[in-house]
């Protein structure tokens, strides 16, 4: 394992889960019950500031985790730095050796 991953940062991720709504639909939503506590590396991928008014702040960093997180979707959520994040790309493996093989996500900051 890297050492940005072993030292790295303290994030909680909700993997997701598939359930029937009040219509009779199957929907994939975050599962509340048990957040998984991980430790990440973080890497700001673009960030972009509203200067004129009903612009947008946006966020985006990349997330390395380790190869053993599973039930990771665009659905999931993150808590990373006091905030909530929200997975805006398929989680990428990254196949290698032992120490080197890890997922990579991107995360939006929710606004």
């Amino acid at each position: 394992m890297s050492v940005q991953r072993r030292r790295g940062q303290k994030a909680r991720v909700w993997r997701t889960v598939e359930m029937v709504d009040n219509r009779g639909n199957k929907v994939i939503v975050p599962d509340d019950r048990s957040p998984i506590e991980v430790r990440a590396a973080f890497i700001p991928q673009r960030s972009a500031r509203a200067e004129v008014p009903g612009q947008q702040q946006i966020n985006v960093m990349t997330m390395i985790v380790d190869p053993h997180l599973e039930g990771v979707s665009l659905w999931s959520r993150v808590e990373f730095a006091g905030r909530q994040w929200d997975v805006v790309s398929p989680p990428a493996y990254h196949h290698g050796e032992r120490r080197t093989r890890h997922w990579s996500i991107d995360i939006r900051e929710r606004p």
